[in-house]
């Protein structure tokens, strides 16, 4: 008899970048080790090449994509699996930057498949911490053309163009895909994405790769993926203790917070989706009908569509982002 499924934990995927940082361990209780520095931990991801692997219970060992294959709807739920198949539709990350990323803009889900018979890729940030003055840049200042573009960009005076936004802890940004943006130095971020790593480099500050060359602009390809109009890519949201808020709602991924100091009862019978829970602040504890699991600052776990609900008992005060697909 297959024993039943329960909520998964990840062995993480640290990337180390030229521009990366090292304030991961007291933030999020990360340890790197042997990198220096890092730039991204990928928490949960079925990307080829950058497959999770469960670190817990009986299906420790096991990579995310062979799990879908074994388990189907029950793990990720039967419209997401329908959709999808064996392909994870998410991937989730964390960030630390001690320099500038290049400014870049991701193909939307037609052109990504045309292209590079993959998805789009639409993403969200909240930002965990901020040094003063550290900046995000997140779509343009004012609609423009596609030729006022590319005239900045020939005169190197892209920034003219560009929002700026200066940033804090509990910020919130939606980044669909075809907006130009980058994440300034000095800044820690969750981030939440389709399941694509195609990026459309514009301009990478004149600064050298790590092989000592500049790395490849994709100067003609983003032409075509970027969206030319301005708007707001800042989400606004009061916070509200020991209930969900929402935060965003998309055809990719609904995010809530859950910010709590006494127990919750979380009813999932609404949802065919598997559920991610990102902690970013204090623990819990998660109940659920075959046990129980703990989670610290920095762990991300994934509740299988199966699981109809759970109980989270904090120590303490706890905030978690809440992941799936509606």
């Amino acid at each position: 008899m297959t024993q039943g499924l329960y909520p998964l934990k990840f062995t993480p995927l640290f990337k180390d970048k030229v521009w990366g940082g090292r304030r991961m361990p007291a933030l999020l209780n990360k340890d790197y080790k042997p990198l220096s520095k890092c730039g991204e931990s990928w928490e949960i991801s079925g990307l080829p090449g950058n497959e999770s692997v469960v670190s817990n219970g009986f299906l420790a060992g096991n990579a995310l994509p062979e799990l879908i294959e074994v388990y189907m709807g029950d793990l990720v739920g039967d419209k997401v699996f329908a959709h999808y198949g064996r392909d994870f539709p998410l991937l989730f990350k964390f960030l630390d930057t001690d320099g500038d990323l290049s400014i870049q803009v991701h193909p939307d889900d037609s052109l990504a498949l045309e292209r590079h018979q993959s998805r789009g890729k639409t993403e969200c940030w909240y930002v965990l911490g901020a040094e003063p003055g550290a900046e995000l840049i997140v779509g343009f200042n004012r609609d423009i053309t596609p030729g006022i573009y590319r005239d900045h960009l020939e005169k190197r005076r892209l920034r003219e163009i560009l929002r700026s936004e200066q940033v804090k802890a509990g910020d919130l940004f939606f980044i669909p895909a075809g907006q130009v943006h980058a994440i300034g130095r000095g800044i820690t971020l969750c981030e939440i994405q389709q399941a694509s790593d195609i990026t459309y480099r514009i301009y990478d500050w004149d600064r050298p790769g790590e092989d000592g060359r500049p790395r490849k602009l994709h100067t003609e390809e983003a032409m075509d993926a970027i969206h030319f109009a301005s708007h707001d890519s800042r989400v606004p949201y009061q916070d509200a203790p020991n209930k969900p808020v929402a935060l965003i709602e998309c055809p990719f991924f609904t995010i809530r917070k859950l910010s709590f100091d006494r127990e919750m009862e979380m009813d999932y019978l609404f949802v065919d989706s598997f559920v991610v829970y990102t902690c970013l602040e204090g623990g819990c504890t998660l109940y659920h009908g075959a046990g129980s699991e703990g989670m610290g600052k920095g762990d991300t776990l994934l509740i299988p569509a199966e699981i109809n609900g759970v109980r989270l008992s904090p120590a303490g005060h706890c905030v978690l982002l809440e992941s799936y697909i509606a």
